[in-house]
């Protein structure tokens, strides 16, 4: 175990944070979580009249689909785990963040919507649950040698199936907001120009190979 550790050590160091710190970032992300879980719900719900500027924004941006996808909350979770001070950490801020999420829109929708989409938060209720472990996972991308390359390589190819429609023959772009998502998600990843070669065409090409199976 002590070996095992140290490996990891070898391919990214935690960075010592005062526990007041640690307990900061943990509770903002739960209250992040719990506002955008509101916010999306919310989106989803507003009726759109086409001669009011703002709603006239939505409507074109789709913001309401748009926040009921996994892309963006991808995104947020990725540059919660990578720049927390340590794995153990990245979970944690990651786990509270959807699971702020989830409840606030869970509870949303029952309390004011009319009804319970059970079935559909199950869904996000299982992502919730292996969020800490992705979290560990996306932490150790922003470290040194062959194993951050290889966990970039991975989530360049899940930001490419949710960002855009890939098959194994064709590849069209979902939207800006889509398009804005994997570019952020290529740039959080940036290390150095060959690392990000490397890692953007490797994980495109497994994009297209396991396009076949991606269910979400």
């Amino acid at each position: 175990m002590t070996a095992f550790r140290e490996k990891l050590r070898q391919i990214r160091m935690p960075v010592q944070s005062l526990r007041k710190n640690a307990v900061t970032t943990t509770l903002i992300s739960f209250a992040g979580g719990i506002i955008l879980g509101i916010i999306s719900k919310w989106l989803d719900n507003t009726a759109l009249d086409s001669t009011v500027w703002w709603h006239r924004l939505l409507e074109m941006t789709d913001l309401g689909n748009f926040f009921s996808e996994l892309a963006v909350w991808l995104l947020l979770a990725m540059i919660i785990a990578v720049y927390s001070s340590s794995a153990l950490q990245a979970a944690l801020n990651v786990f509270v963040l959807f699971a702020g999420m989830c409840a606030a829109y869970h509870l949303y929708t029952v309390l004011f919507a009319g009804f319970n989409p059970l079935c559909y938060m199950l869904i996000w209720y299982g992502i919730t649950l292996l969020s800490p472990l992705l979290a560990v996972i996306c932490w150790y991308a922003k470290g040194y040698g062959p194993v951050p390359v290889i966990i970039d390589t991975a989530i360049i190819a899940v930001f490419a199936l949710s960002c855009f429609s890939i098959g194994l023959i064709y590849i069209s772009l979902r939207g800006i907001l889509y398009l804005l998502v994997f570019v952020a998600a290529c740039a959080v990843l940036y290390r150095d120009p060959k690392q990000m070669l490397i890692s953007l065409a490797a994980g495109l090409l497994l994009a297209f190979l396991i396009s076949p199976f991606w269910i979400f």
